[in-house]
């Protein structure tokens, strides 16, 4: 019986594991952090090595040059967050350090790009799920 119970408890924490985690995975309708308007379309996905990516798939703007861009790299879930990769930014043409974190209360992300590792010298910006 405590065989069962403890495969049983062991599944399901796997399961809610895989839930938690998939709550980054969609399209998300990313906000301009200095406008406060909606800037485009970014459709983040689990890719087969395990890790997620994010790739613009529509902007609000008439400049649709950036679609196909792939916005989100290599981050990897660990501690209720996605860790580990990088942002790109097509209006500055530069990469930054990237961490984002899951905000049920508002079904929303909050996605930090920084120059640094820890996230101290960076900006946020809150993409709402579309």
């Amino acid at each position: 019986m405590k065989k069962i119970i403890t495969t049983l408890t062991a599944i399901l924490l796997g399961i809610m594991a895989l839930s938690a985690q998939s709550q980054f995975v969609g399209k998300w309708t990313t906000i301009d952090d200095k406008t406060e308007k909606p800037a485009g379309i970014v459709e983040i996905y689990k890719g087969t090595d395990g890790l997620y990516y994010g790739k613009l798939v529509d902007t609000y703007g008439p400049d649709k040059s950036a679609v196909g861009t792939m916005i989100v790299k290599g981050m990897s879930y660990k501690d209720g967050k996605l860790v580990g990769g990088k942002v790109y930014d097509p209006d500055s043409g530069k990469t930054y350090y990237c961490t984002i974190k899951y905000d049920g209360a508002k079904k929303a992300l909050n996605l930090r790009g920084s120059l640094d590792k820890k996230g101290l010298l960076g900006r946020t910006q809150t993409w709402i799920k579309k």
